[in-house]
């Protein structure tokens, strides 16, 4: 009978210099990608020669990333890593981009900045998958990283909002070339919509999404006494995804908050409620959406929710936009089952021969790699969801479960994946959750098999 290995074996895995190259790349892109967005305006205005190398900066480290896993998975003998059906199907997707390649060829550089939008963030889920795989003990490792990386992005929401100049950013080269220091709500300069770290307020609203969903999973879920100093970190990350949310005007991601804390708090709390309790919710929501309609033509309604008002210099609402986007986009995919081709979509588009942006995300599949393509991604959703679901006792898991139904709804007004930030986040924690055992949930009492 073999023996079993020790706790301490368990935890602490010795890792060799590839293995160690193998995951430092990883943490640097699960860290850094949070700074992605003034490190490549910053760099790339100093060096302008170098722009399109800089902001491939993440896909490059991965690629390395890539090649030091075969090499690892080969000595280790782990290909059984490989048989994952999530894993299996993600490289039957990336198999599909390459068959469509010469469908609709759309130039060098634009397929190149396809195929990056389009598997970077899916690669990235392989890779830490592989990696949790290899070294379990590492699972805590990410997940502090993802929080510091958290803190950074709060932390500056909070200055933005409270302490610095809102066009702070052009001192590192934002620009209307670049990326603009702020937005406005409609050209509304009395709203004004941060970026904090990221690529712009959308983002930024989608990204406190997934931070917000994790925390209140935690303080429902784990209840953990923490040191002063982990309390006040945490408490700058609550209060300034808050402000980040709330700053980005972004309403798709007010819904995907809403949506995210009532699927954690019905996992969590939802059976020990009473039906008056209940009752009196749904009332409570309808008392508030009949007042919004009712306040629909105040100030703080035509602005903050609607992004309507007669009195701005916007020409074409947001609202409008939005619609336009939908119509096109479902024409489109009416019309070509086998899609546009890769490139042809998105800020990739614009190094093609014909731009176009689709404000959807399932559209935006489905312009790049046609109706099958956008099945096999929904059937790849589908799966790691599914996973997450089955490991809702781990904090973590109900978190990141939440914050991808939240990521979900805002996909259905904005390409949600296409920004790097926000896709390689919520991927990544999703690898981590799901190469291994629960590792914040509740213990399993194994002559009842329920959790305890």
């Amino acid at each position: 009978m073999a023996a079993k290995p020790s706790k301490k074996l368990n935890t602490l895995v010795p890792l060799g210099f590839l293995d160690k190259v193998f995951v430092g790349i990883l943490l640097v892109v699960f860290g850094g990608i949070v700074l992605h967005a003034p490190l490549s305006v910053g760099f790339g205005t100093l060096f302008p020669n170098l722009e399109l190398l800089i902001k491939s900066w993440k896909e490059i480290l991965m690629l390395l990333a890539g090649l030091l896993m075969l090499v690892i998975l080969y000595h280790k003998k782990r290909w059984d890593i490989f048989t994952n059906p999530i894993v299996l199907v993600i490289g039957g997707y990336a198999l599909l981009h390459l068959l469509l390649l010469p469908v609709f060829w759309q130039g060098g550089v634009a397929t190149i900045a396809g195929l990056m939008i389009d598997l970077r963030y899916l690669l990235f889920f392989v890779l830490v998958y592989a990696a949790i795989c290899l070294y379990p003990s590492l699972r805590r490792t990410f997940v502090i990283t993802f929080f510091a990386g958290a803190f950074v992005v709060a932390a500056f929401a909070l200055l933005q909002v409270f302490v610095l100049p809102v066009d702070v950013l052009k001192y590192i080269g934002y620009n209307t070339s670049t990326i603009v220091p702020y937005l406005t709500v409609d050209e509304n300069t009395d709203y004004i919509r941060i970026n904090s770290t990221l690529r712009g307020p959308n983002p930024l609203g989608a990204y406190a999404v997934v931070v917000l969903s994790l925390l209140f999973a935690f303080w429902l879920r784990a209840k953990q006494v923490k040191p002063q100093t982990q309390r006040l970190a945490i408490s700058v990350i609550v209060l300034g995804s808050f402000v980040a949310l709330w700053a980005s005007y972004s309403r798709s991601a007010l819904i995907a908050a809403f949506a995210a804390f009532g699927v954690i708090a019905l996992v969590t709390i939802g059976r020990r409620l009473s039906r008056k309790v209940w009752i009196g919710v749904f009332i409570g929501v309808f008392v508030i959406a009949g007042s919004l309609v009712a306040a629909r033509n105040t100030d703080f309604v035509s602005n903050v929710l609607l992004h309507e008002n007669a009195t701005t210099g916007a020409a074409i609402s947001s609202n409008d936009g939005h619609v336009d986007s939908l119509q096109d986009g479902v024409a489109r995919m009416v019309q070509q089952p086998l899609g546009g081709g890769i490139g042809s979509t998105g800020s990739a588009s614009l190094y093609g021969p014909d731009p176009l942006i689709i404000e959807n995300q399932l559209l935006f599949i489905a312009h790049e790699v046609g109706w099958i393509g956008l099945g096999v991604f929904v059937y790849i959703t589908f799966l790691v969801l599914q996973g997450l679901w089955r490991r809702r006792s781990d904090w973590v898991a109900l978190g990141v479960f939440a914050g991808g139904i939240g990521l979900i709804l805002i996909g259905l007004l904005l390409p949600v994946w296409v920004d790097d930030t926000v896709a390689i986040i919520w991927w990544g924690l999703a690898a981590i959750v799901l190469a291994g055992k629960e590792m914040y949930g509740r213990k399993i009492n194994k002559t009842s098999k329920r959790t305890t």
